[in-house]
């Protein structure tokens, strides 16, 4: 069946089936200043007659008022970057720039996080933190109630502390759940101390996004050229992360908890298929007291995971192996890792129709219960 999309509103070329426009006509340029030229509105996303509203899960910003609370007013915190300086939003100009730059890569709803940077700091500043965090993202979510949501920040080395503020951002300041790091200084969430706030993610339905900020542990193999600190310690404390959370049976002891995991899920999808064998291959290396439901691949299956995979190949093979249901837009913004989200999406062929409108927002607008389509 020959599909019907129109990105843009241009006349479009059948090409295998499916009818394609240039999906690079309004692009976003990072400039050597850390900002960005930026062209035209992009029009809205049609597939099959119907509007595709667009969700990026996956975009950052950061707050002053709880960078003061650090010794160096947070000036170790802003990410050495093109757009880092557009992480800081909360001014009028800063607010305005987000949304059109939503508008013009085809955006119509932000989820914002901040990255963790307070795991290390005593219980008093991490929440003091946290809670300008939350207060701050709730602020942007009544400024643009249709565009703007927030995963809250948690003061996780204190789990009795983070239960405590998951419960408050969902009941009193309506966040979609919570951004978390790969691991808090060294310990992993699969750790029974985490368990509390699995616990109460999971009664909550809120969802969990792992962010890692690379994997400490390999501080010194990181250093020289490439910021491998970043290109392979991410989705290296991603993987990690994942697989601790897969091998100790935490998605059997919480079936019902959602895991959004950042940049594809790190090395995970691509190497799935190795997890099932270990056991079999090594089973002194493995606890005889834990036996999972099913293989550990199959996990991967009920994990959520954002499309920060680069080329149509890498989303291909990421949707084969975890299922199209499990993936959703993710850019990273303000930091130009991906410059035209909607366009990833659709140009991978190996997507049917309905694949494309549930990554494209479908699938976050249903495990974050987003209501995008109310008024359809």
């Amino acid at each position: 069946m020959t599909s019907n999309w129109n990105l843009f509103g241009k006349k479009s070329k059948r090409l295998g089936g499916i009818l394609f426009c240039g999906c690079s006509l309004c692009p976003i340029i990072p400039n050597e200043g850390g900002g960005s030229t930026r062209s035209a509105k992009r029009s809205p996303v049609i597939i099959n007659g119907k509007r595709a509203k667009t969700v990026d899960i996956h975009a950052h910003c950061l707050f002053q008022e709880a960078m003061d609370l650090l010794d160096d007013k947070g000036l170790s915190v802003i990410p050495p970057t093109l757009g880092a300086q557009e992480h800081f939003i909360r001014t009028e100009d800063g607010l305005r720039e987000r949304i059109r730059g939503m508008d013009e890569m085809g955006i119509d709803v932000e989820i914002i996080s901040v990255n963790p940077y307070w795991y290390g700091l005593d219980r008093e500043r991490a929440e003091k933190i946290c809670a300008i965090n939350n207060e701050c993202l709730t602020e942007l979510n009544d400024k643009y109630p249709d565009r703007l949501y927030g995963f809250a920040s948690l003061a996780m080395q204190f789990p009795d502390l983070a239960v405590k503020q998951l419960e408050e951002a969902m009941t009193k300041h309506g966040l979609k759940g919570a951004a978390i790091g790969g691991s808090v200084l060294g310990d992993d969430f699969a750790n029974p101390r985490f368990h509390p706030v699995l616990a109460k993610a999971e009664e909550l339905g809120a969802t969990l996004f792992i962010h890692p900020q690379s994997t400490p542990q390999l501080a010194s193999r990181f250093k020289g050229n490439g910021w491998l600190a970043n290109t392979i310690g991410n989705p290296l404390d991603t993987t990690i992360a994942l697989e601790k959370l897969i091998f100790e049976g935490i998605f059997d002891k919480y079936p019902k908890l959602k895991v959004l995991a950042a940049h594809g899920g790190g090395f995970l999808g691509s190497y799935a298929p190795r997890m099932d064998v270990s056991c079999r291959i090594s089973p002194t290396n493995c606890n005889p007291d834990i036996k999972l439901k099913k293989k550990p691949s199959e996990y991967l299956n009920q994990i959520y995971f954002d499309a920060l995979v680069f080329t149509g190949e890498a989303l291909r093979h990421l949707a084969a192996q975890v299922g199209a249901s499990q993936i959703m837009i993710g850019t990273d913004w303000p930091i130009p890792w991906e410059l035209d989200p909607v366009g990833h999406i659709m140009n991978t062929p190996e997507l049917t129709d309905d694949e494309r409108f549930q990554i494209l927002g479908g699938n976050a607008n249903r495990v974050l219960n987003l209501d995008l389509y109310k008024d359809a």
